[in-house]
């Protein structure tokens, strides 16, 4: 969740970078990006609803 989050934002370091991609599966990465996704637009529609409504 930490690399994903990281990655994210673009501050993931190069040596970790790298330890990620020679995992053995993406699956791990790929379902924290999608949670992360999520609620990142979660949050964004909860401040939007807050400063409209």
């Amino acid at each position: 969740m930490k690399s994903a989050a990281s990655a994210m934002i673009g501050i993931q370091k190069s040596d970790k970078h790298s330890s990620d991609f020679n995992s053995d599966t993406p699956f791990p990465f790929i379902l924290a990006g999608v949670i992360l996704v999520i609620g990142f637009i979660l949050a964004l529609i909860t401040i939007v609803n807050f400063v409209v409504g």
